[in-house]
């Protein structure tokens, strides 16, 4: 049986922001992104306490990031977002979701981010804003 895990993100989806740098050039993850590492982090861990997947297995991550629309929109618009005809192309990238999530979950639902050999991000309006993260076993 193969192990599947997902987990759900409540909030407004974030990307993984550019890392800032001291006076002396040392670098260091901006306390906005740390923060919502941190809230991913604990949203899997709720769920998934046991082990990450073994060190060797090659996994796929898939992401739905849902966005909600704007207050300002049609009803006609709104429609065609919530349909998925109409997709957020605004920040933040399809890359920085995943980049947050995954490296927010290293040591936690695999040992390294180096196990992922697929993923797919995706973005959708919805009512609610939140992103849903799927792993499994890359077969």
């Amino acid at each position: 049986m193969m192990d599947c895990r997902i987990f759900t993100v409540p909030g407004a989806p974030q990307g993984k922001g550019r890392p800032r740098f001291t006076k002396i050039g040392r670098a260091y993850t901006p306390s906005k992104t740390a923060a919502y590492e941190s809230i991913i982090r604990a949203c899997y861990l709720a769920k998934y306490k046991g082990e990450p997947f073994p060190r060797d297995t090659a996994l796929c991550v898939t992401i739905m990031a849902v966005f909600q629309p704007p207050k300002s929109t049609t009803k006609n618009k709104l429609l065609k977002m919530l349909e998925h005809i109409l997709r957020p192309t605004k920040k933040p990238d399809w890359d920085n979701i995943g980049k947050v999530v995954c490296d927010s979950l290293n040591g936690h639902a695999w040992h390294d981010d180096s196990q992922i050999t697929t993923a797919h991000v995706y973005k959708r309006y919805g009512q609610e804003p939140y992103v849903e993260v799927a792993i499994s076993e890359d077969v």
